[in-house]
């Protein structure tokens, strides 16, 4: 079993009769899902998307992938295939086509639709390529067949792509539900007849390979909604992804059988239903909608708003609610419901969003205390069912963090996947398929690169150590004035403090240590004012750790007058 290591140098070139893969993100995380193909000095890229931010990266709107591996050789990428709408896999698209605007975008009706709203508000117009199931369409060298799964968006697809090198079936984000909502099952009968004609690497979703069994239908969920419809005593308010079509169709389908009048809330909530309401695959009988505007018009036992934050993103529209922050104020006639699964790192924020709505004494149902929310991603045993039904000849676990891509690579190996053909890598790790043996053979830079407002890839990870510091110890500030040709102190020092919990008052002591320490070194010569800045900031950091153990980013400020 092949894994990465961290002495992987550049890879050397590509046999002519080689596949090359290099994953730009979503090995070893959830989410900046990235894979790109090359073969004959042609590229294919699969999937283009974001990660969120975490706590310890404070301020950053949206993480993506290190296009720098791509960036010279945009011209040479074929197409962008996109296996579907979430986020995770689309979100990054408008930052690659800033690079070169020109580049097809392959995928699903509503992939596309959802892509192309999104597009719309970065003035972007893209070139699409409609695909569906059963579609075999060719970019460049690479052959490659679309294939239905089952997932938690509606169109989802898995790809199988052919080249001289081997064929690869990448399953995309999927699940083996036997019972959608949509009628639309998981391919299997395609996935059994690929590996008929002999799969040269699997490359498969690898998000819930720790979960054993199979993931409980979306029929399930149906019943537990009615009867939180039931029983809710005024408004209810329904916090899901804003792609999460299959769920607001059963929250509209109880809202009709229960005479409730229906608000979409949140800009991106409203954005995806309209397209998908477009498109078809929504029902929304036009009779229960109501605008924000006519909520104050419908009694709240009569009452739905269906809106964004079930991860409990600060923004959103039902954190705001939580922290009295919108317009929409929450009683203890209430009932929230969070319809969605809880993304890893992510614990903390929802935890505090339902403690600020139990706070106000709304009811809050969640995936902890009902069956309101299943996932949308293969368990154990439908990742072995898969495996055993395509027999790979190598094997390579994707979208997952570690944890989840080793579990997955053990199952690979239960079914007969000899260990020296499974690959387990990592973002920026590059694996070669030649003469039908997958290897790792080096590796690419594939960091994070941070969007913060209008800023994309100026924040560094100093500049985020930097804001941890100035959030968890704040900063001290000391100001002096020194004579341009002596050196010596003439104004100052002065001290401030802010978030460090020292008044400035205390600064008092420290003061005359400084002055003597600055004294002392001008009398030794010392008048370069980097030299300076460094003794300011070594004396007061070390009084603050020796009175207070705290490490407060010191910023010293030596002036010449």
């Amino acid at each position: 079993m092949s894994h990465p290591h961290p002495e992987l140098t550049a890879p050397p070139a590509l046999p002519g009769n080689g596949l090359r893969i290099v994953a730009l993100g979503g090995l070893g995380e959830i989410g900046r899902n990235m894979a790109v193909f090359e073969y004959g000095g042609r590229l294919l890229i699969i999937d283009c998307g974001v990660l969120f931010p975490e706590t310890e990266q404070p301020g950053i709107d949206l993480i993506l992938p290190d296009f720098d591996y791509v960036r010279d050789r945009l011209d040479d990428v074929e197409a962008v295939v996109l296996t579907h709408g979430h986020e995770d896999h689309i979100g990054a698209v408008p930052y690659l086509l800033r690079e070169r605007p020109g580049i097809p975008l392959a995928g699903s009706r509503l992939t596309l639709a959802l892509l192309e709203a999104k597009l719309t508000e970065h003035r972007i117009k893209p070139t699409t390529v409609e695909v569906k199931e059963g579609d075999r369409r060719s970019f460049g060298p690479f052959d490659c067949e679309f294939l239905a799964v089952n997932h938690s968006i509606p169109d989802a697809l898995a790809l199988a792509v052919r080249t001289p090198a081997g064929l690869v079936l990448h399953t995309g984000d999927f699940k083996m539900d036997q019972l959608p909502l949509d009628g639309r099952l998981t391919d299997l009968g395609g996935f059994a007849r690929l590996g008929a004609e002999g799969i040269d690497l699997l490359m498969s979703d690898s998000t819930n390979a720790e979960v054993a069994g199979f993931v409980t239908s979306e029929r399930n969920i149906g019943p537990v909604v009615d009867d939180v419809f039931r029983t809710a005593q005024e408004r209810i308010i329904v916090a899901c992804f804003a792609s999460h079509i299959h769920r607001v169709q059963q929250v509209l389908d109880a809202a009709v059988a229960s005479g409730r009048k229906v608000c979409f809330v949140g800009r991106s909530m409203v954005r995806n239903m309209g397209v998908a309401r477009e498109l078809g695959y929504l029902d929304v009988p036009e009779e229960i909608m109501v605008e924000p505007r006519q909520l104050d018009d419908v009694p709240p036992d009569r009452l739905v708003l269906v809106c964004t934050g079930s991860q409990g993103e600060p923004m959103s529209a039902l954190s705001r609610m939580a922290n009295r922050d919108h317009q929409i104020r929450i009683t203890r006639r209430d009932t929230v419901m969070l319809a969605s699964s809880l993304i890893p790192g992510n614990e903390t924020a929802v935890n505090r969003v339902i403690n600020g709505l139990t706070r106000w004494g709304a009811r809050v149902v969640h995936k902890g205390n009902a069956l309101v929310h299943v996932s949308g991603h293969a368990s154990a045993g439908e990742l072995l069912y898969v495996l055993n039904m395509t027999r790979p000849g190598n094997f390579m676990p994707i979208h997952g963090e570690w944890r989840h891509l080793r579990a997955h690579a053990k199952l690979a190996a239960l079914t007969g996947v000899p260990e020296e053909n499974i690959v387990i890598a990592e973002d920026g790790v590059v694996v070669d398929l030649v003469d039908g043996q997958a290897s790792i053979v080096g590796a690419v830079p594939a960091g994070y690169v941070y969007v913060d407002g209008l800023s994309v890839g100026e924040v560094t990870e100093t500049s985020l150590k930097d804001r941890r510091i100035l959030g968890e110890e704040g900063f001290v500030s000391i100001v002096v004035g020194v004579d341009s040709t002596s050196g010596k102190v003439v104004a100052g020092p002065e001290i401030h403090a802010r978030g460090a919990g020292i008044v400035n008052e205390d600064f008092e002591e420290v003061i005359g240590r400084l002055e003597a320490v600055l004294q002392d070194a001008g009398a030794d010569g010392v008048n370069d004012l980097h030299q300076m800045n460094q003794l300011v900031r070594r004396t007061v950091g070390k009084w603050v750790n020796d009175n207070y153990r705290r490490r407060p980013m010191i910023i010293p400020v030596v002036v010449e007058i």
